[in-house]
């Protein structure tokens, strides 16, 4: 692969955006290599995710050297880019039944800060920064901006965002909710490493069952999230994960969970 680095050991997975020259924009051929890493990720079973870039930035969205356009030529089908790269990589990435961790290393702008949105859990380091530059080209946010950033900032948070098109530190997204962590950027990756691998000793089952649960809430009522919950214990009640962590807890051991 061109585009991107993919390293496996120990349960963990780890995708490096890979195009440092061009601050780790989208291409085609990234989209490609990405929905691929993405697929050998569930292949090779891994237990955890990290996904981070090469270099000084995380991922700048679209390369807009794709975007050019001669005088003359008709205008592109932005839907089209969507349609074949974006709505099929977002998809991917928040179907995987294991926990995703964005290490952001630099700037995410674009579909970038909204790519590491779409993860599970988002680590930047100290002199990260969040843009949501659509509004810069004329266009509104999409690799699921639209989605995410009201649902984690809040609707106030996430349109100031959208409009200004203004850069939002990595400790001002964490004091705001919308990441889980602003850490000293040479803590990153020794920390990212660290919960990705607790994660892959962690029981398999309950960390799907708990992204599928929550990631279900926003569009369900107060009792249809219940009866999801009541089915979702009763099936992680009869597995031998559950058997383990109950006597691992009584026995004081750590417990060993096989997601069975």
């Amino acid at each position: 692969m061109s585009t991107i680095l993919y390293q496996f050991r120990d349960g963990v997975a780890r995708i490096t955006l890979n195009r440092p020259d061009k601050l780790n924009s989208l291409n085609a051929a990234m989209h490609g290599e990405l929905r691929h890493a993405i697929g050998r990720v569930q292949a090779d079973g891994a237990r955890s995710l990290i996904l981070t870039g090469a270099g000084r930035a995380f991922c700048t969205g679209q390369d807009l050297a794709e975007r050019i356009m001669p005088p003359g030529a008709p205008p592109p089908d932005l839907g089209h880019s969507i349609e074949i790269h974006y709505k099929p990589l977002v998809l991917a990435l928040r179907a995987l039944p294991i926990p995703v961790i964005a290490a952001v290393n630099g700037t995410g702008a674009g579909a970038g800060a909204n790519l590491a949105l779409a993860c599970d859990i988002v680590l930047a380091a100290r002199s990260a920064c969040f843009i949501q530059a659509f509004s810069k080209i004329g266009l509104a946010p999409d690799c699921g901006g639209s989605y995410f950033l009201p649902r984690l900032a809040g609707s106030a948070l996430a349109m100031g965002l959208a409009l200004s098109g203004d850069k939002l530190s990595a400790e001002q997204a964490a004091d705001w909710g919308l990441i889980w962590k602003c850490v000293d950027d040479d803590a990153l990756m020794p920390d990212a490493e660290a919960l990705a691998a607790r994660f892959a000793q962690g029981p398999p089952l309950g960390y799907a069952a708990t992204k599928r649960v929550l990631h279900a809430s926003s569009n369900n009522t107060l009792e249809q999230q219940l009866d999801l919950e009541r089915d979702t214990q009763r099936e992680l009640g009869r597995s031998a994960d559950y058997r383990e962590g109950v006597a691992a807890f009584m026995e004081k051991r750590p417990a060993v969970f096989k997601g069975k």
